[in-house]
């Protein structure tokens, strides 16, 4: 049973035997542990790197830890040789034995587990060195190469608790709630809220009875920021929130974790146990004379249940929908007392100002936007992952210089930031800085930190039918503005998207949006028209070709799009006519093959899997199907049959 820290001499005196237990000089081998990784088989990455240390006769001079997220989730399994700072990246199985006998023992590197830059080809063996990594500012997310998210040691050798220690022993909660307002520390769940402001709100609200709450619903598509956090570093979010409760008087605190988060509802649960042995939770926190438990709850998985409102019924047990906003949940939430909500993001900043204090605080960021972000940047980009950068930092320079660029070389189009209710930012506005204030000047939103690159073979107007159908699919259906609003606007675009567009379509949907942004109850619908007003502000030409020429100018919508394959380039390779999965591609040795547009599905297989050298299938859109060739033997070349 660990010591209960009771002081500030308690903690320092803990810190410095966790840390005095501690080599810096020893090799370590830090794995990442995340949900990511853990697709990638990190877990037997782990368990064969334990195994082969040993057998190599090197398990004393070099240490395995299991860690959380490192962000660069699209090269999992990615492993960290500290302190030498070696990265490799796609590590499997396979490699271990010949990482452990050539860069543990022989202390050379392998480069083809190194990163190699797409766009030169130049290398980077150290993490630090790896554009991805270089230009990011990982205050928040950065510990979590660093611990083992199930060992609390590990967080206080870093400097974790201290803050906590620091609030209790040495402050008032007046004081923490001074220093929070001081950083501006504004709610990252979506809305920019400043915390302080609704914690004060909380505290103000006349009950003994009050309650703190995580909000680890996530569920914007291609967004886990929080998930990953809570996976790799649940602690710095237990102390944030301990921290908060102590500022606005609670004593009870909540932990709501999306069902599909197994992995961060494990971790958080551990996490709560730990602290409790330290006495960082539970009775008298520190002899300060204040009380303080936390509960994990499960989310049932559905979107709308990440409003506050609607999370707050579902903690009480009802269903997950919105309440009316007349009467705010920092005033009358949970059971009807006043309930204080931040995301995991949020909390875990706060034990940041505590310890390094608000003037450090707000030298990162903007004027009215402090400190870093954590954005979930996936699509069309070379590097894809978790990246953190001080606010204010452009879309250039996150796409392209942290992201590497557009893949294959491809014509840059939109991003969309702020998950399914977020905008569609297009190529002029690449070096606007992301912060809360500046994206919503072009119809956008920062969200939680989802961030959707696209290219020149998006269709917008298919992107917005996309983000419809997610949002109407997830509407809980309590408000009619919402629920059949939603529903009349996929209505449309899907007429659209069809080749059925009606030239008023656009005026509808802008009409349409207006009521929606005004007559729904909650969040969910007051945005959902963004991807709409958006896609049309930015790209009414895309929208024109469909209604008007019949057209998708990027060859998307499968109404509007044929598959040709053009006479002079076939060589009769009867690969598409083998893969066809409805045979409607004839032809034969030597013969030219011709696709059967009244049997073709538009899959696209015969696109995909044509030979590049020969690039004989193509898309067509807008343009009527040539007929079939008069003549159709092929004068085949040497080695095109497969």
């Amino acid at each position: 049973m660990a010591k209960r820290i009771g002081s500030l001499d308690d903690m320092e005196q803990l810190r410095k035997r966790i840390v005095s237990g501690i080599d810096p000089n020893k090799t370590m081998v830090t794995i990442c542990g995340g949900t990511g990784c853990q697709a990638y088989g990190s877990d037997k990455v782990f368990q064969a790197f334990t195994e082969e240390v040993k057998r190599q006769g090197v398990d004393v001079e070099v240490g395995v830890k299991a860690t959380g997220c490192h962000g660069f989730c699209e090269r999992g399994v990615v492993i960290v040789i500290l302190p030498e700072e070696i990265c490799y990246l796609r590590v499997r199985v396979e490699d271990v034995p010949e990482i452990v006998s050539e860069t543990l023992v022989q202390h050379k590197v392998i480069e083809r587990l190194t990163y190699e830059d797409p766009q030169t080809g130049e290398k980077s063996v150290k993490e630090s060195d790896i554009p991805f990594y270089k230009h990011q500012s990982r205050i928040v997310f950065g510990k979590n190469r660093f611990i083992d998210p199930k060992s609390i040691d590990d967080y206080i050798a870093i400097g974790g608790y201290e803050a906590l220690a620091k609030a209790l022993c040495q402050m008032t909660p007046e004081q923490v709630m001074d220093e929070v307002k001081k950083a501006n520390i504004r709610g990252r769940g979506g809305g920019g809220f400043p915390a302080a402001v609704k914690w004060q709100t909380t505290r103000s609200s006349p009950s003994d009875v009050k309650y703190v709450i995580v909000n680890c619903d996530e569920g914007d598509p291609g967004a886990y920021m929080d998930r990953s956090l809570m996976e790799g570093n649940p602690h710095s979010v237990l102390e944030g929130l301990t921290i908060g409760a102590y500022a606005i008087g609670a004593h009870k605190g909540f932990v709501y974790v999306r069902q599909e988060y197994p992995l961060a509802t494990e971790n958080t649960i551990c996490a709560i146990e730990k602290a409790e042995e330290y006495g960082f939770l539970g009775k008298n926190i520190m002899n300060s004379g204040f009380d303080f438990t936390v509960e994990v709850e499960r989310g049932a998985g559905a979107f709308v249940s990440g409003e506050s409102s609607a999370l707050m019924s579902a903690i009480e047990g009802r269903v997950g929908e919105p309440r009316p906003k007349y009467i705010r949940t920092s005033v009358s939430g949970i059971w009807g007392k006043p309930s204080n909500l931040n995301n995991v993001e949020t909390w875990a900043n706060v034990p940041l100002v505590i310890s390094k204090g608000a003037d450090w605080y707000t030298s990162i960021g903007t004027e009215g936007s402090k400190g870093t972000k954590i954005f979930s940047l996936v699509g069309k980009v070379n590097n894809t992952g978790l990246v953190e950068v001080p606010m204010g930092t452009t879309l250039r320079e996150i796409i392209y210089d942290i992201g590497g660029g557009i893949l294959n070389g491809k014509k840059f189009k939109a991003v969309q930031t702020g998950g399914p209710s977020g905008g569609c930012i297009p190529e002029q506005f690449l070096d606007k800085p992301v912060d809360f204030d500046e994206l919503s000047k072009v119809g956008a939103m920062m969200g939680s930190g989802g961030m959707i690159v696209m290219d020149e073979d998006n269709c917008m107007v298919d992107v917005a039918r996309y983000f419809v159908n997610f949002l109407s699919d997830e509407s809980c259906g309590k408000c009619v503005p919402c629920r059949e609003g939603l529903r009349h606007y996929h209505k449309i675009l899907e007429r659209i998207v069809s080749g059925e567009g009606r030239e008023s379509d656009i005026e509808l949907l802008q009409d349409l949006s207006d009521v929606i942004k005004d007559a729904s109850l909650c969040a969910l619908g007051q945005t959902a028209p963004n991807p709409v007003l958006t896609t049309i502000q930015y790209f009414r030409d895309e929208y024109e070709a469909h209604i008007k020429e019949r057209r998708c100018p990027a060859k998307v919508c499968k109404d509007l799009i044929s598959f040709y394959i053009e006479p002079d380039k076939c060589k009769a390779c009867m690969i598409c006519l083998r893969n066809c999965p409805v045979g409607a591609i004839s032809g034969d040795k030597g013969l030219i093959h011709v696709i059967d547009q009244g049997k073709c599905t538009k899959c696209g297989t015969c696109l995909d899997l044509c030979p590049t050298r020969f690039n004989a299938v193509t898309k067509l859109s807008g343009e009527p199907v040539p007929p079939p060739p008069l003549k159709r033997e092929v004068t085949r070349e040497k080695g095109s049959e497969q």
